[in-house]
């Protein structure tokens, strides 16, 4: 009886859903092969929020110990208004007593899986600087073309899934419902540890809808290991993010903005960024509304920013990314039989896991971000009403805290940290 080939898949797009995809699926012995459009991994940007729900992915992964030595515990969110009054009070232990968040720098949290993927060598291969321009499916098999080193190529897989981020050019177009940018966006930089505030906070700062400041903490990078960071972004509109601090009479006017609502931050942003001799980075961050009809069908599927952009607030984006490698691994391990996998089931499974969630938090982002990012006249005294309210009520505590957990699936049901741990391969650590 000649023995059934190896199922292979190809995974479009490197980031934090393709990586944890490719590693998931390694170790259910499929081929994997990465492609990624730059050179090599060299992620830029600054820090972001694991979750309860994406840091129980990580250790599903094995990777937690990993990321743990770089990033940066988090307790809690604290979101204050100019008068020192805090409208957002969320604590991860509110949720669970032994639950927590960790900031993480981009090029760490990408360090830690490229690392995993290693460890899959003879199964996950690496094709870089690759331009995927078209796919095309038929009964057996799915073919991609496209260029590497600007020579045309073609390869024949199995499964092909895209998780090239929110501008993909390759989900099918018919399954996207709504595909649009949001107005508003943020600059964000890397500096030097902020020892002043509260640390193991995420500190949010206020000002009516318009004017939204964050610190997190951020860890370290794999590069440097003894140098702490802290991320710091600044909400504005999209149009406005290109003249943002473009000189120092720019940086000394939106300090005055911060140091007249919140003097404290703006005493120390004053001694890491205003000094003419420091030269931050800030790097640009646009955001898109993206929602799809379906993640998946016949022979391919759509994971990631790809799948289900959406605006940071709540900072879900990484942790959904995340989340849908476990369900794919996990819907794999259903429909796959005898190196066979039946894609219909793989589909239904994955639509299974996935679907609610991310329709509730694409719900509640859309929901929440003109209270935070517009220029309604009526939503920032909305809000701090609101949410003044909300969080005198231990039920409304306790919801919101699991909300930003990452771990509902709806409106009243919820997934257990515990559930997305477990069915790790045994040897993994």
């Amino acid at each position: 009886m000649p023995t059934s080939k190896i199922p292979k898949f190809a995974i479009i797009g490197a980031g934090t859903a393709g990586l944890s995809t490719a590693i998931l699926l390694a170790r259910q012995n499929i081929h994997v092969t990465l492609f990624e459009k730059v050179n090599e991994l060299e992620p830029v940007g600054a820090g972001l929020l694991l979750q309860p729900s994406g840091l129980a992915v990580f250790e599903h992964l094995g990777v937690l110990d990993e990321a743990l030595k770089l990033g940066a515990i988090v307790t809690g969110l604290e979101g204050q208004l100019t008068n020192g009054f805090k409208i957002v009070d969320s604590h991860y232990t509110q949720a669970h007593p032994d639950f927590y968040g960790l900031g993480i720098h981009r090029a760490s949290l990408c360090h830690v899986l490229e690392n995993k993927c290693h460890e899959y060598s003879e199964l996950i291969t690496w094709q870089m600087n690759t331009d995927i321009q078209r796919l095309e499916e038929s009964t057996n098999e799915i073919r991609i073309y496209g260029a590497v080193d600007d020579q045309p190529f073609d390869a024949v897989f199995d499964t092909v899934i895209i998780a090239n981020g929110a501008r993909s050019e390759l989900r099918p177009k018919a399954w996207v419902k709504i595909d649009k940018p949001y107005p508003w966006g943020a600059k964000w930089t890397i500096v030097p540890e902020c020892l002043t505030l509260e640390a193991k906070i995420l500190h949010q700062f206020y000002d009516k809808s318009k004017i939204m400041m964050g610190i997190l903490p951020t860890g370290a990078t794999p590069t440097a290991h003894n140098q702490r960071l802290s991320s710091v972004f600044w909400s504005m509109p999209t149009d406005q993010l290109r003249n943002f601090l473009q000189d120092n009479q720019s940086r000394s006017d939106w300090l005055k903005v911060v140091s007249k609502r919140w003097k404290p931050a703006a005493e120390w942003l004053e001694q890491v960024i205003a000094n003419p001799e420091e030269k931050q980075q800030w790097f640009a961050a646009n955001y898109r509304d993206v929602v799809m009809s379906k993640f998946g069908e016949g022979r391919i599927g759509v994971l990631g920013d790809a799948a289900h952009a959406m605006s940071p607030q709540l900072g879900q984006g990484a942790n959904m990314a995340l989340l849908d490698a476990w369900a794919l691994g996990q819907a794999v391990e259903i429909s796959k039989n005898n190196n066979s996998i039946d894609h219909v089931k793989l589909w239904q499974t994955y639509h299974q896991h996935r679907q609610s969630s991310t329709a509730f938090y694409q719900f509640l982002s859309r929901l929440l971000t003109p209270l935070y990012q517009s220029d309604l006249w009526w939503a920032g005294a909305f809000r701090d009403l609101t949410f003044s309210w909300m969080y005198r009520i231990p039920y409304f505590r306790k919801e919101m805290a699991l909300t930003v957990s990452g771990l509902k699936s709806g409106m009243l049901s919820q997934m257990q940290y515990e559930q997305i741990v477990k069915n790790k391969r045994n040897g993994d650590v």
